[in-house]
């Protein structure tokens, strides 16, 4: 089974970095110094921001758009914000992409590249990228009648830097629905037409248009499948690598709104798609969440990846709509995770999407320290292998059971007590992250919970990968198969890292890599 990890991800991980030389564009810059601002993570450079939206990938850049606020720290008419990158990690902060008008606020969608033409909005051999996202109309909507969500249109003819609305906006209207938005849209090539996936209060809905403009229904999924705790938003439908063959399984991607003890949570569902129906064989009753963390929503995948790449690369906003708004970040609220590559892994005849840090995050790395193999049942301090205070590390970590015990966490503290935990719990075979003592805020009643999920894995080895980023965790346990993402705000900055394996014995070895503090670095 390892080696058939290993083998996925040199498939999916591997990829050249390219670079491209900056043009004249004004570019915002970011302020590191509130103790609370992740230094390697993407977040605004000020201000509201939540849902990643319109993400596509041309001619060496990967854009980002997102849900953006620029007057507030908390939610207020969205706009769309504008970042780009040629690598990933490092971000140029651009101007608004979109704003409000008389249709209504911005809300979430995505991105396509219409090569062909197919909207005929291109002109004179510029290919037009295409936006499509969703109007939010607040008086129609304190007004108490239904239809205030619609299809929007803009288009641009400058690789994203500036955008035109279509004329005739809205493009699909319904006015029957109350919930009626997130489109994200994708060419699906045997039927030769573009297709939206659409998120409907409690399922999703299809769509399908010869040029993204027209608009035909073609069938609904979801009632009666999955969670149900909050409603659907941002759904995203992409076709995965499965094992280490060519094989391919179509999975519908769903985020969840507030209404369980997770608040927040993304789901998926594997089955397939013809072009115009999405099957699952999943059972109707069975979750199946994307990340067993409490801040990893609203994630979606860029369009327009390279063939010759092949990835599915994945961003999510870093927070849960439970307490998004009262976490103490000053001058700027919210973060992205770190970009993600998806793919399903069939172990013991389960089919499980798993994820992992694209290749690129391994720029950021400037230093490395080798944890030797040895075997231990004593708490190890590692803090000594840091430089400076922050906790900004990427580390490669390999737990071997020596027998049928094992349990093992890392811990991470600061002069004052505050903590927060992760690691593997032998008797109840659960990996877990527990941020209850991280600070001494009261934040919301959800916010303390422990956060814990079965290990899918049968073997006595743990390959893991843990990266921190001030006040965040990525935990990929057992190279992705379950992982967890945690935000977390200590009164003062973790600066200490331990790693405890009580009354137990077990091999110990790995890679300890700090990490760049890009934005300290950032010209």
């Amino acid at each position: 089974m390892k080696k058939l990890i290993y083998c996925l991800l040199a498939l999916h991980l591997s990829c050249s970095l390219v670079t491209t030389e900056r043009e004249g564009f004004e570019i915002a810059s970011i302020d590191p110094a509130s103790p609370l601002r992740p230094q390697f993570h993407f977040s605004p450079p000020d201000n509201w921001m939540n849902d990643p939206n319109g993400m596509f990938y041309s001619k060496g850049y990967y854009h980002l758009f997102y849900q953006y606020y620029p007057d507030s720290t908390v939610w207020g008419p969205m706009h769309w914000g504008h970042a780009r990158s040629n690598d990933l990690v490092n971000w140029d902060h651009l101007p608004i992409a979109l704003s409000p008008d008389e249709n209504g606020l911005i809300f979430s969608g995505s991105a396509v590249y219409d090569k062909e033409n197919t909207s005929g909005l291109g002109k004179d051999g510029a290919v037009p990228i295409v936006a499509i996202y969703t109007y939010h109309d607040m008086a129609k909507e304190k007004s108490g009648v239904s239809g205030f969500q619609s299809q929007g249109v803009a288009y641009s003819l400058d690789e994203g830097n500036t955008w035109v609305k279509y004329d005739s906006n809205p493009v699909l209207e319904r006015d029957d629905l109350t919930d009626f938005r997130d489109p994200k849209v994708f060419w699906h090539e045997p039927t030769s037409s573009w297709v939206m996936v659409l998120a409907v209060k409690d399922h999703v809905s299809f769509y399908g248009s010869p040029n993204l403009i027209e608009w035909t229904h073609l069938s609904d999924f979801g009632q009666g499948y999955g969670s149900h705790d909050g409603v659907w938003e941002c759904p995203d439908l992409i076709e995965l690598m499965t094992g280490n063959s060519s094989e391919k399984t179509w999975t519908l991607v769903v985020s969840i709104g507030t209404g369980s003890a997770r608040g927040s949570a993304t789901q998926y569902f594997l089955g397939d798609f013809d072009g115009e129906k999405f099957s699952t064989k999943q059972s109707p009753n069975k979750v199946r969440w994307l990340d067993q963390g409490k801040d990893n929503y609203a994630g979606v995948t860029w369009s327009n990846m390279p063939e010759v790449d092949g990835r599915k690369i994945f961003l999510g906003w870093m927070n849960n709509w439970d307490y998004a708004q009262v976490v103490p970040e000053d001058g700027w609220r919210g973060a992205m995770t770190l970009p993600r590559s998806l793919f399903v892994i069939n172990y013991n005849g389960v089919s499980t999407v798993a994820s992992y840090p694209v290749k690129e995050v391994e720029l950021l790395r400037k230093r490395s320290m080798p944890i030797k193999k040895h075997l231990m049942n004593v708490a190890v301090d590692w803090t000594n292998l840091l430089e400076g205070n922050d906790v900004l590390i990427d580390l490669e970590l390999v737990v071997t059971k020596v027998n049928r015990k094992g349990s093992w966490q890392l811990r991470l503290s600061n002069e004052l007590g505050e903590e927060v935990t992760l690691g593997y719990k032998n008797e109840s075979n659960e990996y877990f992250v527990d941020r209850s003592l991280s600070d001494s805020l009261s934040i919301h009643p959800t916010y303390d919970a422990i956060q814990s999920a079965k290990r899918i894995m049968r073997k006595d080895q743990f390959a893991n990968r843990i990266i921190i980023d001030r006040t965040s965790v990525e935990f990929f346990a057992d190279m992705g198969l379950q992982v967890f993402t945690t935000a977390f705000f200590p009164t003062v900055p973790f600066d200490r890292i331990e790693f405890q394996a009580p009354d137990e014995s077990l091999l110990v070895e790995g890679v300890l890599y700090q990490m760049s503090d890009i934005l300290e670095s950032t010209p």
